[in-house]
């Protein structure tokens, strides 16, 4: 078979598919027979932006007035395009036969080697060899981050898969989670020692990134195999992370218990850390989680349950693409997910239990773009803000829970 086919079954993130000169470079094969691979994305900094806006600023201030050489310059433009055309109709009338018909010019065909006198060569077939652990390493082959490797601190180092299930998406990177990363790059005093929870990490990206200015985050999942993904992301950009252990990488199941202190576990909660987010957490954050509506509830009622037990009002980041599909059920184009998203958006910010309410407003995205990817109009920001309704009122429901 000549070509690779996905299964129609498999989804693949455009994060991955336009990555400007792609170059996944597969490491190793997950618990359950996936093929991993690493990529690597650039943090743009504000000057390389600003120095190419200036560029293009400064070219257009340079010179005279442009009005005063206008009349020359519309008088050669005009004899240029005359000689083109008579150019061109000098090559036509050559192109005709004595009939008037259309001689199209062939280009002659290549001399063979017997013509040009060289020695003729076997046909090669290429055939797949296995590099042996002595064996030299190809030059131009992208090499595994480790220790011999100089790490630059504008570049995340992500390991994620490919084209996944959907019951395996988190383990790709998907433009919710860069544009969500966008934003906590443009607002760094908001994200500066702030304690943040992450809900439907995935891989990891947006946590780490809000690791680079935030106290502590916590970043959670669900799957033993995603989890020790993220926390192997979490490990390759320790270099951008002081210090290193800022990323606590735990399970939170939305359909299950909220916080596992099973002991023995390796992605469980201690009592510290639940009482630490309960104490200090005020940011939490979820790219791209909205997709199956079953999941879509149980995240809603699983952020009204966190952040009613919270000390502080919470402020919450969701990043959602808006992806539309033909459906049969509507025989037009729709957005299902979406649209229920939408509808979990209205019912969090018409609650009204006494207790706490939230304000739901969509944030523009008019921040600075910080990473090479499409921004497309599709990428939403919305920030749901919980407000109490008195500290007293709070503390007195707290207390008779």
């Amino acid at each position: 078979m000549d070509q690779v086919t996905f299964r129609s079954d498999t989804v693949l993130s455009d994060v991955h598919l336009l990555f400007p000169n792609a170059r996944h470079l597969m490491t190793r094969l997950n618990a359950v027979g996936q093929p991993v691979f690493i990529s690597r994305f650039k943090i743009l900094r504000d000057s390389e932006g600003a120095g190419e806006a200036g560029d293009g600023a400064s070219t257009a201030d340079a010179g005279d007035d442009p009005g005063d050489d206008a009349g020359a310059v519309r008088g050669g433009e005009e004899e240029a395009q005359r000689g083109r055309r008579e150019e061109r109709g000098t090559q036509i009338s050559a192109s005709l036969d004595e009939d008037g018909d259309l001689d199209v010019m062939r280009r002659p065909p290549n001399p063979t080697a017997q013509e040009l006198g060289v020695a003729t060569r076997h046909a090669i077939c290429p055939i797949v060899l296995t590099q042996g652990g002595g064996a030299p390493a190809d030059a131009e082959e992208e090499e595994e981050p480790g220790e011999g490797e100089e790490l630059r601190a504008d570049v995340l180092i992500i390991e994620h898969t490919m084209a996944t299930p959907m019951e395996d998406v988190g383990k790709q990177v998907w433009r919710g989670a860069i544009l969500l990363a966008d934003f906590i790059l443009s607002q760094p005093i908001l994200f500066q020692g702030a304690t943040v929870l992450e809900l439907g990490a995935g891989t990891g990206i947006t946590s780490i990134v809000a690791a680079t200015l935030a106290k502590r985050v916590y970043c959670t999942d669900v799957g033993q195999d995603l989890l020790s993904m993220c926390q192997r992301n979490v490990t390759l950009n320790r270099h951008l992370l002081d210090p290193a252990d800022k990323v606590r990488i735990r399970e939170l199941d939305w359909l299950g218990d909220e916080f596992s202190t099973e002991t023995g576990t390796e992605f469980s909660w201690t009592e510290e850390e639940v009482a630490d987010l309960h104490d200090n957490a005020t940011l939490l954050l979820a790219a791209d989680v909205c997709y199956d509506d079953e999941l879509t509830n149980a995240f809603f009622r699983t952020i009204y349950r966190l952040t009613s037990h919270f000390r502080h009002p919470s402020t919450i980041y969701l990043s959602i693409e808006k992806r539309l599909n033909f459906t049969l059920r509507h025989m037009d184009v729709s957005c299902e997910a979406y649209d229920h998203f939408c509808r979990c958006l209205d019912d969090l910010g018409d609650m009204a239990d006494g207790r706490t309410r939230f304000t739901v407003e969509r944030v523009a995205p008019q921040f600075p773009q910080f990473f090479y990817y499409e921004r497309i109009e599709q990428l939403e920001l919305w920030k749901p803000t919980e407000g109490f309704l008195t500290r007293g009122t709070k503390e007195a429901l707290g207390s008779n829970r």
